[in-house]
């Protein structure tokens, strides 16, 4: 890559007072990212207090913190906040608005407005449901299943679908404007194939959220239009037709999965090849699985309703493309244990969240073959198992790869270093607390214990406090970055512009970036990873 363009002195604009008004109305993309942060920080701690909660009442066999209405709100304040406000949009939209210009080599977005209206929605669709969950809340569970979320729950259900709806366009907006930045945007010789593994999984991200979120939110809105009318879409009592609504919310939430951990996996791409210091492993491969990953997603819905009544044979063939859908995330698995292979492999904090990110999702993608089983399934259908394999999936792949992700590009963002010691214990802490707050629940499901019960029976008592330790162990975990990277902005020391010696465009630039990002426009003339390049480069500026 050509980094000899004469740079200006590096401009902190993050330290720089510019107003309140100046960051609501910015059209930089790196302050909206940083607007993401904020929110979706917000959203995280909100959803993670519910879980608290839940946890604490999981403690004894009998419901003696809170009763069957609230504990039925409280689960599903946390799935809602957790999934739509969290999951979802917290790389792309933090990560993916920060990074994406500066990857490909780009001034900003292609439609610089149009991302900070994708912020100003998604605030507003987080406030109504926020406002839906204070004002009484919501009983059905994450996934609004019919009837009951259209005639038989009292609680805010059409507020909440509302909220939900309209962040959806925020979703939407951010797709459109990833695949024109990447189309029409990159870098001269920056092609195709030299492109980062993370653009690779943010374009695949992009071509969910524009095919499948339109999906989800009509559904939703459709509960909504049906409590409020009458109208029989989806209640038998109106002449609907209930499985039709699981058709419909699984065709996107299944994808969804892929939503929340493609961005995931082009982050732990990332910090592989750079902290173990080799080219990335069957860079092609690992590319392309991203869009196979996306494509399959959409025809695997329907093995979350083995025991919804569809028909056997449709059943056999979901069953069939549940098993093919693993390919391609065990390419990526195979080639980033590849690319560690005879690496000079260091473990700053950013790799070892990543390694946290490849054991978990290991995990969580093999129990996700016994769901994928007819058999197997019936047997584990809404228990806890489900619960465990879903979060190992969601929290031990996403939530992970969310943090190895701001650890590792802190420098870039803030212009700051953090304590690697604390960040370091802070990744350890998550990974053991993951482990024991949602292994025993793969042993609570196989036992028989169902979800979204809050009264268990005494036997279960045992593996319930071990979770519940363990969740203890976790909030400390995700509590202790919030503390060192907010103290590391203003008291951190200053950060150079590549402290990892890592590979990319957004490397060459200043930390943190100006506000334009390059003071000429870059051009590439190598592959992606060229690691052996740069360490060659290093050890003669030594010399």
């Amino acid at each position: 890559m050509n980094t000899t363009a004469p740079r200006r002195a590096p401009v902190d604009y993050l330290n720089v007072d510019y107003g309140v008004r100046s960051w609501l109305l910015t059209r930089d993309h790196k302050r909206i990212g940083l607007l993401y942060l904020v929110t979706i920080t917000l959203m995280f701690g909100l959803g993670g207090l519910a879980a608290l909660a839940i946890r604490l009442e999981l403690l004894t066999p009998a419901g003696d913190l809170m009763g069957d209405d609230t504990y039925n709100k409280m689960f599903t304040t946390h799935g809602v906040i957790m999934i739509f406000f969290f999951l979802v949009p917290s790389i792309p939209a933090v990560l993916g608005n920060f990074l994406l210009p500066l990857m490909i080599g780009a001034r900003d977005l292609a439609f610089p407005r149009l991302n900070l209206a994708s912020w100003y929605i998604y605030v507003l669709g987080a406030g109504i449901t926020m406002g839906a969950i204070v004002t009484g809340g919501i009983d059905t569970g994450w996934t609004f299943y019919t009837p009951y979320s259209t005639e038989g729950s009292n609680t805010n259900v059409t507020a909440a679908a509302l909220g939900i709806f309209v962040s959806g366009f925020s979703s939407i907006l951010t797709g459109l404007n990833f695949l024109v930045t990447i189309h029409r945007m990159r870098a001269p010789g920056l092609t195709w194939f030299r492109l980062p593994l993370f653009v690779w999984s943010m374009y695949a991200t992009s071509i969910i959220f524009i095919l499948g979120t339109p999906v989800i939110a009509v559904t939703i809105l459709l509960v909504a239009v049906e409590r409020a009318l009458d109208i029989g879409i989806f209640d038998p009592a109106l002449g609907g037709d209930p499985i039709l609504f699981q058709h419909l919310f699984w065709f996107y939430s299944h994808p969804a999965v892929y939503i929340m951990i493609l961005p995931s996996m082009g982050v732990v791409s990332e910090i592989v090849t750079c902290f173990s210091r080799n080219r990335i492993f069957g860079y092609k491969f690992i590319a392309v699985s991203s869009l196979a990953i996306a494509l399959l997603g959409f025809l695997v819905w329907g093995h979350h309703m083995f025991v919804a009544g569809q028909s056997t044979n449709a059943g056999l063939i979901f069953s069939f493309l549940s098993f093919a859908v693993a390919i391609p995330s065990a390419v990526k698995v195979f080639n980033w244990t590849a690319t560690l292979y005879k690496g000079s492999i260091s473990f700053e904090a950013p790799m070892i969240y990543a390694l946290g990110f490849i054991g978990l999702f290991t995990i969580g993608g093999l129990t996700g073959l016994f769901l994928a089983s007819l058999g197997v399934d019936v047997h584990l259908t809404d228990t806890y198992f489900i619960v465990a394999h879903f979060h190992y999936i969601m929290v031990g792949g996403a939530a992970m790869a969310y943090l190895g992700a701001l650890h590792f590009w802190w420098p870039k963002i803030t212009g700051r270093l953090y304590s690697e010691t604390l960040a370091r214990v802070s990744a350890v802490l998550v990974f053991l607390g993951f482990n024991l707050t949602f292994f025993p629940q793969f042993l609570l499901g196989y036992l028989g214990m169902p979800r979204r019960y809050h009264v268990y029976p005494p036997e279960f008592q045992v593996l319930n406090v071990l979770s519940t330790a363990g969740a203890s162990i976790l909030g400390i975990g995700y509590l202790l970055p919030l503390l060192y990277l907010v103290w590391s902005m203003r008291y951190g020391p200053a950060a150079a512009g590549n402290p990892w010696g890592a590979a990319g465009l957004e490397w060459t630039t200043a930390s943190p970036p100006p506000p334009h990002n390059f003071v000429e426009t870059p051009v590439v003339d190598e592959d992606a990873y060229d690691y052996e390049r740069l360490d060659a480069e290093e050890e003669l500026q030594v010399a």
